[in-house]
């Protein structure tokens, strides 16, 4: 009942007997501390080898925190005295889309398709659910709608569905009422409020966005770089890139938005850890402008070398895609700025070359 008070007194009181221990573990899980929890199913398994069903409460937590191999191997422990579990199964199947793609994780699902109970409704639901994440978004229209108040996670994934189709309004109308309880729900409202912001030139939703970001709190990029959406129905996440924020907007081609929030943003860790985000997933999304921007900042702030390799890999992006006319040629000037103010000797025959082409091209530089 998010009644801090009354939960310390319970926590005081708990004894060390199972049972207790089991219910102290679940309310770890509940509030994203993975670890703690696995410790404790560990210890209770120590002594009870016959508690086979921890295994999967530990596969899980592996899961929440991207191992997605180790969560393999603990379950496969469970899976050998009981192959037919539609919860393992399923974690399996959610592991597999993690690993390999959306088709190796539908393989996995088939046999739990085939063999759903008509007596267990839940099954078919989150299999309806997951088939959905498995193959990136398709059908979710259809699919999701009705299980906004079944599957919790069916609403956090079809505002992501709506950001996804550029439809910001439909998104926020989602989410507008939800009171976010877990960073990533936190992140997720951000983001809606940014891109609507953006969208309907409002101060206040860029403002309560920015509210929502720092509510997260120092350890930001840990939990944004987490697979989200804690909870107990083992459905996860649609179309996601790894992180959520800021990188629907990344994806959406528009990662001047994602350039904007960090610039309004005062300097703290949460800024630097944002900057982190926008240099590497901008890179990865071939967004090479903003991520050169970023890689800059980040190696003025600290003379890391691995932020020069970004920086210089960035700016050659945005040349190749100058080259290929798919950038102003104008943006060369910019580039060129960028490479200067960095101190690494490899720069001079970068500009050389990129001078070469500019005056060849009569670009003014």
């Amino acid at each position: 009942f998010n009644d801090e008070k009354k939960l310390m007194n319970f926590h005081q009181n708990l004894q060390d007997i199972t049972e207790d221990q089991l219910s102290l573990a679940s309310i770890h899980y509940m509030r994203s501390h993975y670890q703690e929890a696995i410790d404790i199913y560990k210890r209770i398994l120590l002594d009870n080898r016959e508690y086979l069903a921890l295994n999967v409460y530990v596969a899980l937590c592996y899961y929440k925190l991207d191992y997605y191999d180790v969560s393999q191997e603990v379950l496969a422990v469970y899976l050998q005295q009981i192959p037919d579990s539609t919860i393992a199964l399923n974690l399996k199947a959610c592991n597999h889309f993690r690993l390999y793609n959306g088709k190796a994780a539908e393989a996995e699902l088939k046999s739990l398709m085939d063999n759903a109970s008509s007596s267990f409704e839940f099954a078919k639901e989150l299999i309806r659910h997951n088939l959905v994440v498995f193959r990136g978004g398709e059908g979710a229209l259809q699919v999701l709608p009705p299980l906004v108040d079944v599957i919790p996670e069916a609403r956090l994934n079809l505002v992501i569905y709506y950001l996804r189709q550029d439809d910001v309004q439909e998104a926020y109308n989602l989410i507008k009422d939800l009171e976010p309880t877990t960073p990533q729900e936190y992140i997720l409202k951000g983001v809606v409020n940014a891109a609507l912001g953006q969208e309907m030139g409002s101060r206040d939703h860029m403002k309560i966005a920015q509210q929502f970001f720092q509510l997260v709190g120092g350890s930001a990029s840990e939990c944004v770089l987490k697979s989200y959406l804690p909870s107990g129905s083992f459905a996860f996440t649609l179309l996601m890139h790894k992180s959520l924020f800021p990188f629907i907007d990344i994806m959406n081609k528009k990662p001047r938005l994602a350039w904007e929030l960090y610039l309004k943003m005062e300097t703290s860790g949460e800024s630097f850890s944002l900057l982190q985000l926008i240099a590497n997933d901008c890179y990865k999304m071939g967004q090479f402008y903003y991520s050169a921007k970023a890689f800059d900042v980040l190696e003025r702030l600290d003379p890391n070398p691995e932020y020069w390799e970004g920086k210089r890999g960035a700016c050659v992006g945005i040349f190749q895609m100058i080259l290929a006319g798919r950038e102003p040629k104008e943006t060369l000037r910019e580039v060129l700025h960028l490479l200067r103010s960095t101190g690494n000797t490899q720069v001079e025959y970068i500009i050389r070359i990129m001078k070469k082409w500019a005056k060849e091209n009569r670009v003014s530089v």
